[in-house]
Protein backbone atom coordinates (compact mmCIF):
# COMPACT_ATOMS: atom_id res chain seq x y z
CA UNK A 1 0.00 0.00 0.00
CA UNK A 2 1.22 3.48 -0.77
CA UNK A 3 -0.05 4.72 2.81
CA UNK A 4 1.63 4.14 6.11
CA UNK A 5 0.70 5.28 9.23
CA UNK A 6 2.94 5.95 12.23
CA UNK A 7 0.55 6.00 15.58
CA UNK A 8 -0.20 5.06 18.96
CA UNK A 9 -3.60 2.89 19.36
CA UNK A 10 -4.32 4.91 22.30
CA UNK A 11 -3.03 8.64 20.99
CA UNK A 12 -6.44 11.01 20.61
CA UNK A 13 -4.79 12.98 17.69
CA UNK A 14 -4.41 9.24 15.83
CA UNK A 15 -7.76 8.51 16.46
CA UNK A 16 -8.63 11.19 14.57
CA UNK A 17 -7.09 10.56 11.59
CA UNK A 18 -7.91 7.34 11.74
CA UNK A 19 -11.88 7.87 11.78
CA UNK A 20 -10.98 9.55 8.05
CA UNK A 21 -9.03 7.20 6.93
CA UNK A 22 -11.64 4.26 7.93
CA UNK A 23 -14.91 6.86 7.34
CA UNK A 24 -13.78 6.82 3.47
CA UNK A 25 -12.29 3.33 3.25
CA UNK A 26 -8.68 4.37 2.42
CA UNK A 27 -6.23 1.66 2.33
CA UNK A 28 -3.48 2.27 4.59
CA UNK A 29 -0.68 -0.15 6.53
CA UNK A 30 -0.96 0.85 9.96
CA UNK A 31 2.08 1.10 12.11
CA UNK A 32 1.99 1.32 15.96
CA UNK A 33 4.95 2.59 17.74
CA UNK A 34 6.12 2.00 20.80
CA UNK A 35 8.52 4.55 21.96
CA UNK A 36 9.33 2.64 25.03
CA UNK A 37 11.45 0.38 22.68
CA UNK A 38 14.35 2.18 22.00
CA UNK A 39 14.34 0.73 18.45
CA UNK A 40 11.66 1.86 17.07
CA UNK A 41 11.54 5.47 18.98
CA UNK A 42 14.74 5.89 16.84
CA UNK A 43 12.98 4.86 13.41
CA UNK A 44 10.24 7.45 14.15
CA UNK A 45 12.70 10.08 15.06
CA UNK A 46 14.37 9.58 12.24
CA UNK A 47 10.89 10.09 10.22
CA UNK A 48 9.93 13.07 12.21
CA UNK A 49 12.70 14.64 14.53
CA UNK A 50 9.29 16.48 16.72
CA UNK A 51 8.40 12.42 17.96
CA UNK A 52 4.50 13.63 17.99
CA UNK A 53 2.07 10.95 16.64
CA UNK A 54 0.77 10.58 14.11
CA UNK A 55 2.74 10.94 10.91
CA UNK A 56 1.60 10.10 7.23
CA UNK A 57 3.95 8.75 4.92
CA UNK A 58 2.59 8.48 1.13
CA UNK A 59 5.78 6.17 -0.58
CA UNK A 60 4.14 6.49 -4.11
CA UNK A 61 3.90 10.75 -3.46
CA UNK A 62 6.90 10.62 -1.33
CA UNK A 63 5.39 12.86 0.93
CA UNK A 64 5.90 12.73 4.79
CA UNK A 65 2.73 14.60 6.28
CA UNK A 66 2.73 14.85 10.89
CA UNK A 67 0.28 16.87 12.29
CA UNK A 68 -3.63 14.97 12.63
CA UNK A 69 -5.53 18.38 10.41
CA UNK A 70 -3.08 18.46 8.22
CA UNK A 71 -3.20 14.58 7.33
CA UNK A 72 -6.67 14.46 6.72
CA UNK A 73 -6.73 17.68 4.55
CA UNK A 74 -3.91 15.66 3.03
CA UNK A 75 -5.98 13.01 2.60
CA UNK A 76 -9.21 14.57 1.57
CA UNK A 77 -7.04 16.27 -1.72
CA UNK A 78 -5.57 13.52 -2.44
CA UNK A 79 -7.57 9.87 -1.49
CA UNK A 80 -10.76 11.45 -1.37
CA UNK A 81 -13.62 9.10 -0.55
CA UNK A 82 -17.11 9.17 -0.61
CA UNK A 83 -17.65 11.81 2.38
CA UNK A 84 -15.23 15.30 1.97
CA UNK A 85 -14.06 16.21 5.06
CA UNK A 86 -12.97 19.66 4.03
CA UNK A 87 -15.86 21.15 2.59
CA UNK A 88 -16.18 22.29 -1.08
CA UNK A 89 -17.82 25.71 -0.08
CA UNK A 90 -14.82 28.45 1.44
CA UNK A 91 -17.00 29.70 4.22
CA UNK A 92 -17.91 26.64 5.08
CA UNK A 93 -14.49 24.98 5.10
CA UNK A 94 -13.14 28.14 7.42
CA UNK A 95 -15.89 26.74 10.05
CA UNK A 96 -14.63 23.45 9.58
CA UNK A 97 -11.53 24.53 10.40
CA UNK A 98 -12.59 26.70 13.41
CA UNK A 99 -14.67 23.71 15.18
CA UNK A 100 -11.54 21.63 14.58
CA UNK A 101 -9.69 23.20 17.04
CA UNK A 102 -12.94 22.32 19.70
CA UNK A 103 -10.90 23.87 22.48
CA UNK A 104 -11.04 20.63 24.37
CA UNK A 105 -8.02 18.17 22.66
CA UNK A 106 -5.31 20.35 24.35
CA UNK A 107 -6.40 20.83 27.58
CA UNK A 108 -7.76 17.06 28.40
CA UNK A 109 -3.74 16.24 27.26
CA UNK A 110 -2.53 18.73 29.54
CA UNK A 111 -4.66 16.64 32.67
CA UNK A 112 -3.88 13.22 30.97
CA UNK A 113 0.15 14.21 30.86
CA UNK A 114 0.22 15.62 34.80
CA UNK A 115 -1.49 12.27 35.70
CA UNK A 116 1.66 10.44 34.09
CA UNK A 117 4.19 12.66 35.88
CA UNK A 118 5.59 12.17 39.74
CA UNK A 119 3.29 13.18 42.28
CA UNK A 120 6.08 15.98 43.12
CA UNK A 121 6.27 17.03 39.82
CA UNK A 122 2.50 17.71 39.74
CA UNK A 123 0.80 21.07 38.59
CA UNK A 124 -2.59 21.00 40.20
CA UNK A 125 -3.18 24.81 39.03
CA UNK A 126 -1.89 24.22 35.23
CA UNK A 127 -5.03 21.23 35.98
CA UNK A 128 -8.11 23.39 37.00
CA UNK A 129 -7.18 25.79 34.75
CA UNK A 130 -7.53 23.10 32.54
CA UNK A 131 -10.51 22.07 33.65
CA UNK A 132 -11.70 25.25 33.07
CA UNK A 133 -10.90 25.49 29.54
CA UNK A 134 -12.78 22.03 28.99
CA UNK A 135 -15.84 23.33 30.85
CA UNK A 136 -15.95 26.94 29.00
CA UNK A 137 -15.43 24.71 25.49
CA UNK A 138 -18.27 22.43 26.94
CA UNK A 139 -20.69 25.00 27.34
CA UNK A 140 -20.09 26.32 23.84
CA UNK A 141 -20.17 23.45 22.38
CA UNK A 142 -23.48 22.28 23.84
CA UNK A 143 -25.26 25.74 22.64
CA UNK A 144 -23.94 24.62 19.55
CA UNK A 145 -25.05 21.14 19.02
CA UNK A 146 -28.68 21.87 20.68
CA UNK A 147 -30.03 22.75 16.63
CA UNK A 148 -26.79 20.62 14.50
CA UNK A 149 -26.55 17.20 14.27
CA UNK A 150 -22.77 17.04 13.47
CA UNK A 151 -20.13 20.08 14.51
CA UNK A 152 -20.48 22.41 11.12
CA UNK A 153 -24.10 21.46 10.04
CA UNK A 154 -25.49 18.05 8.36
CA UNK A 155 -22.30 16.60 7.05
CA UNK A 156 -19.83 14.76 8.79
CA UNK A 157 -16.54 16.54 9.08
CA UNK A 158 -13.21 17.16 9.56
CA UNK A 159 -14.57 18.66 12.75
CA UNK A 160 -16.40 15.57 13.64
CA UNK A 161 -13.14 13.06 13.85
CA UNK A 162 -11.83 15.66 15.99
CA UNK A 163 -14.48 15.98 18.41
CA UNK A 164 -14.51 12.24 18.95
CA UNK A 165 -11.72 11.58 20.63
CA UNK A 166 -11.44 14.62 22.46
CA UNK A 167 -14.68 14.04 23.56
CA UNK A 168 -14.34 10.81 24.66
CA UNK A 169 -11.02 11.42 26.40
CA UNK A 170 -12.21 14.71 28.06
CA UNK A 171 -15.33 13.14 29.76
CA UNK A 172 -13.23 10.82 31.88
CA UNK A 173 -10.96 13.42 33.32
CA UNK A 174 -13.86 16.57 33.67
CA UNK A 175 -17.11 14.53 33.03
CA UNK A 176 -19.60 16.15 30.37
CA UNK A 177 -22.25 15.94 33.14
CA UNK A 178 -26.20 15.39 33.05
CA UNK A 179 -26.45 19.32 32.36
CA UNK A 180 -25.20 19.24 28.92
CA UNK A 181 -27.57 16.73 27.04
CA UNK A 182 -26.93 18.39 23.50
CA UNK A 183 -23.06 17.26 23.73
CA UNK A 184 -24.27 13.76 25.44
CA UNK A 185 -26.39 13.46 22.64
CA UNK A 186 -23.66 14.61 19.72
CA UNK A 187 -21.20 11.57 21.41
CA UNK A 188 -23.27 9.18 21.67
CA UNK A 189 -24.12 9.68 17.50
CA UNK A 190 -20.72 9.91 16.73
CA UNK A 191 -20.18 6.57 18.22
CA UNK A 192 -22.55 4.83 16.44
CA UNK A 193 -20.81 6.10 13.45
CA UNK A 194 -19.01 2.38 11.88
CA UNK A 195 -15.50 4.33 11.52
CA UNK A 196 -15.94 4.96 14.86
CA UNK A 197 -16.91 1.93 16.24
CA UNK A 198 -13.91 0.15 14.86
CA UNK A 199 -11.42 3.00 16.04
CA UNK A 200 -12.98 2.55 19.48
CA UNK A 201 -13.18 -1.56 19.22
CA UNK A 202 -9.45 -1.56 18.11
CA UNK A 203 -8.38 0.57 20.82
CA UNK A 204 -10.14 -1.58 23.65
CA UNK A 205 -7.24 -3.79 24.13
CA UNK A 206 -5.44 -0.88 25.26
CA UNK A 207 -7.92 1.22 27.67
CA UNK A 208 -6.10 -0.48 30.67
CA UNK A 209 -2.85 1.90 30.27
CA UNK A 210 -4.76 4.75 30.33
CA UNK A 211 -3.59 6.69 33.32
CA UNK A 212 -6.38 7.04 35.88
CA UNK A 213 -6.78 9.78 38.70
CA UNK A 214 -4.64 9.03 41.90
Amino acid sequence: MSLTLHFHPLSSFCWKVLIALYENGVPFTPNPVDLGNPAEREAFLKLWPIGKFPVLVDAERRETVPESSIIIEYLDRHYAGPTPLIPTDPDRALRTRLCDRLYVHMPMQQIVGDRLRPHDKRDPLGVEAARGRIRSAYTMLDQRMATEPYATGEAFTLADCSALPALFYANRVEPIGTDRPNITSYLERLKVRPSVMRVLREAEPYFGMFPEEG
